[in-house]
């Protein structure tokens, strides 16, 4: 073992050697379990350190300390547990703001897109296979990658969109064939891991922002190739005022395992349409004591209104996996 032939792992791994077990796990604690694993696997071919090598190690590792003097810190990790800390009232900002920053620092290789306008963007990808469009927009916000696919040739929509729904990681060779192809026009740099991205959420987030004519057609396409793949993406997208297509039966069904209040509360931001139909599923007494309740009902958070309406959309999706329901279904079985 000769000093001038140590890289600086074999050097980090001396050091943790000769500083002991108990400062060695708090340096782990510090580290990525990637950098662990690196050293660890390097520690373990050490059998024996010269003296000489020992102070040598030392002795470069002050010296770096010294020159390097200040407060080392993790930028990304940071923000991240800062968003985290949010207080209760600014988590719906802070998981958007959080979102944004995760996308603009994992994707950083197509951060340039984000920047470009969603027409000229669709230009440049037109020409593209739709496996290419659908690794792009699934880098992107989905806001921006809906308007991108919004201005899409109409025959190819549906194949990104089945494509997107397809993809669940992606390897950093995949990106850089992507970038090269893409390079003269927005000079994309390579990411360095393997990212999620694609999916059938990225699908529905991408949906959201779609008008309903353009995901009500793209749906009808994937259909007729993979129907499963179609009926999934539709079980997503359910939201609680889908409720008002049921029958009433099984509108009855549901609301059998919902309290007043729960109700009360999801009722807040409700159609009058949904209310009525809801009223008409339940008794006179139940249906005037909610409608009070309603008129009494201050000022509440919307992000407290909308929770409760996914755990009603919940119970309504567990129904129909248990198959007492059918999401969707029609019929005319209300209360008189």
């Amino acid at each position: 073992m000769a000093i001038e032939t140590l890289t600086g792992l074999n050097k980090a791994a001396v050091l943790l050697l000769c500083l002991g077990e108990e400062a060695t796990a708090k340096v782990f604690e510090e580290l990525s379990d990637d950098e662990v694993r690196q050293v660890t696997r390097t520690m373990a071919t050490i059998e024996h350190i010269p003296t000489n090598i020992k102070q040598r190690v030392f002795d470069n590792y002050r010296e770096s300390a010294q020159k390097n003097a200040g407060l080392f810190i993790k930028g990304t990790d940071f923000v991240k547990k800062a968003f985290a800390a949010t207080g209760k009232e600014s988590k719906v900002r802070a998981q958007n703001l959080m979102e944004q920053f995760i996308s603009g620092t994992e994707t950083r290789s197509l951060e340039t897109i984000a920047l470009m306008q969603p027409r000229m963007v669709a230009n440049l990808l037109e020409k593209e296979h739709p496996q290419t469009i659908a690794l792009v927009l699934s880098t992107q916000h989905v806001e921006h990658a809906s308007e991108i696919l919004s201005h899409i040739p109409e025959e190819i929509r549906a194949d990104v969109i089945y494509r997107i729904a397809k993809i669940e990681r992606v390897s950093p060779e995949v990106i850089s064939r992507i970038e090269e192809a893409l390079n003269r026009e927005i000079g994309l740099v390579a990411g360095k891991e393997q990212k999620q991205i694609g999916g059938i959420e990225k699908v529905v987030e991408i949906f959201d922002y779609l008008s309903k004519n353009i995901s009500s057609e793209i749906l009808e396409t994937i259909e007729e190739t993979d129907p499963d793949m179609a009926e999934e993406i539709r079980k997503k997208m359910f939201t609680f005022e889908n409720l008002i297509a049921l029958d009433g039966r099984s509108l009855q069904m549901v609301l059998r395992e919902i309290n007043n209040d729960s109700l009360t509360m999801a009722l807040k931001t409700a159609s009058e349409e949904m209310r009525e139909k809801i009223f008409a599923n339940m008794s006179s007494r139940a249906a005037d004591m909610i409608r009070d309740d309603l008129e009494a009902m201050g000022p509440v958070r919307l992000s407290e209104v909308e929770l409760m309406q996914q755990t009603i959309v919940k119970i309504a999706m567990k129904l129909e996996e248990e198959g007492k329901l059918i999401l969707g279904g029609g019929g005319g079985d209300e209360l008189v």
